[in-house]
């Protein structure tokens, strides 16, 4: 929603100050300078990038308007459930989250926090890593290994369709040079005309340029930046998981000394303190 906002405030600073010069807003709408810039942008996003990835792009940027940052809660409740499964191994051992890992929508852990539960990838992060700890005698170094290739792969491909949209944005000035120049030559075939027409269709040219660096830095290009930001969110939420189960799993730490392994690399601006995680785990006992 946020985005929407900075959206809203780019217009209006913008029209604003051309409207407070006086400026006639009928010569900013051209149609056809939009159609080439947007036509030529599309065009060209559907050439560098397959369908798979168009598609992640359009999610991507669907999120960017819903999209609600990671809060204190988020985490509080994923160091909560973490060491709900954490103490239910170390009283009964791992055979006994066979059932919460295998089919994690119905474990009785899990439904206890539908946030954490609605987080897909975290979901699969967890569940994959136990069950690949249950079958196998994979060492912690091994394990920690495999956890880090599979956060850096999740994080790369989480920056593909930002990426991605930093490139159009930086072809839609060039795109913006081409309306133009289109518009100088259709201008010199009316070289004829009175100075008047003439000056409507070098201000309609130059509208051209203005919208291909308008759609550049003050729309697609931050909303690239956003799309990058959140993915690295999503990167810090997976890398507080990766801790405290390499604590728990690797180091054969207490469940809640595992907990705080991963609380300590929370992000401050949403980090719960550790009398905020001492009552939380007291009200769960």
């Amino acid at each position: 929603m946020i985005a929407l906002v900075g959206f809203l405030i780019v217009t209006s600073a913008i029209i604003g100050g051309y409207i407070l010069e006086h400026g006639n807003l009928s010569v900013l709408f051209q149609p056809a300078e939009l159609l080439i810039i947007g036509g030529a942008a599309l065009g060209a996003l559907t050439v560098a990038a397959p369908k798979k990835l168009i598609m992640a792009i359009i999610a991507a940027v669907l999120r960017v308007f819903r999209y609600k940052p990671y809060t204190k809660k988020d985490y509080l409740d994923l160091l909560m459930m973490l060491n709900a499964i954490f103490y239910k191994i170390r009283q009964q051992g791992l055979v006994a989250i066979e059932s919460d890992v295998d089919n994690p929508k119905e474990s009785a852990i899990f439904k206890q926090y539908p946030g954490v539960l609605k987080k897909h990838d975290a979901v699969v992060f967890i569940t994959d890593t136990l069950r690949t700890v249950m079958t196998t005698t994979i060492a912690p170094h091994e394990l920690e290994s495999m956890m880090d290739n599979e956060l850096e792969a999740r994080h790369e491909e989480g920056l593909l369709p930002s990426s991605t949209l930093s490139f159009i944005a930086d072809s839609l000035p060039g795109l913006g040079i081409v309306a133009a120049v289109l518009g100088v030559v259709i201008t010199m075939g009316k070289i004829d005309q009175p100075p008047d027409v003439i000056g409507h269709s070098v201000g309609a040219a130059l509208v051209g340029t203005f919208l291909g660096i308008l759609l550049s830095y003050g729309f697609v290009g931050p909303l690239a930046r956003n799309i990058s930001l959140i993915a690295d969110e999503d990167s810090q939420y997976l890398n507080v998981i990766k801790i405290s189960l390499l604590a728990f799993i690797g180091s054969g730490a207490a469940p809640k000394v595992a907990v705080e392994f991963g609380r300590r690399v929370i992000p401050d601006n949403a980090k719960p303190t550790f009398s905020e995680v001492e009552e939380a785990l007291r009200a769960k006992k």
